[in-house]
């Protein structure tokens, strides 16, 4: 046989006994007796970690002058007081949800916005939950419907309920909170609202309803405004005012 067919011959055998030895070491090891090497996974970054809860905010009250425009429903000519003694109070609040709502706007009396801005702080610090608080003209002045949509606000040019002198929401001097779950009852028992029926029953303990001595109640006072709840006859369980009426 010539010399260079044995030469490929030989190389031929080589490498055939060469693929054979790496065939049979493939996935084996040289010490381990032949057991077969499972491969680590890559390790995973853990995405359970516990959320951090964002901070609700702080209570800051910004006061500012009111225009005709944002009261142009509430307000006319002739009303008790000008729209230069008026200011809004915009401020952040608890909400019926359990959270911290922020763009609550309450229009009063220039000279009770340090008073109303010190209970509306204490009530944020209790957590004491409110439905909503807009400026009634949200509901184009209507008392009806600011109390159907539960709503918590103070300046109205209107008369006093059921009479023709002023009512003391025309000189910015009164807050309704939460109308609803506090209703106007009349002396015989009365409530205009149905939703509001129940809340005629005052042992209720639902999240906003206001009872004699309590914080809310302690709070306005603390700035010597008076409670409706406490009046004779007629009961306004809404109803706060510097004058007690």
């Amino acid at each position: 046989m010539p010399v260079d067919m044995l030469v490929s011959r030989s190389l031929g055998v080589a490498a055939i006994g060469v693929a054979l030895s790496l065939a049979a070491g493939c996935g084996q090891g040289g010490d381990d007796g032949g057991a077969k090497r499972t491969a680590t996974p890559p390790t995973v970054a853990s995405s359970t970690a516990t959320p951090v809860p964002t901070a609700p905010p702080r209570f800051q009250a910004q006061v500012k002058p009111v225009t005709a425009q944002l009261l142009k429903h509430s307000w006319r000519k002739g009303c008790p007081v000008p729209l230069a003694d008026l200011r809004v109070i915009e401020m952040p609040y608890w909400g019926m949800d359990g959270k911290a709502h922020t763009g609550g706007r309450l229009v009063v009396n220039a000279e009770a916005t340090g008073p109303l801005t010190k209970v509306f702080g204490k009530l944020y610090a209790l957590r004491y939950p409110i439905r909503r608080m807009e400026p009634v003209d949200a509901y184009k002045g209507s008392d009806y419907d600011s109390i159907e949509a539960d709503n918590t606000s103070a300046f109205n040019c209107r008369a006093v309920t059921g009479g023709t002198g002023w009512s003391r929401h025309s000189y910015g001097l009164a807050v309704d909170v939460n109308p609803c779950e506090n209703p106007y009852v009349d002396s015989d028992g009365h409530i205009d609202h149905k939703d509001c029926v129940k809340f005629g029953d005052r042992k209720r303990r639902d999240p906003g309803v206001i009872h004699a001595g309590d914080k809310v109640v302690k709070a306005f006072a603390g700035i010597g405004w008076g409670w409706g709840g406490d009046w004779n006859g007629i009961k306004d369980y809404q109803h706060f005012s510097s004058s007690g009426r």
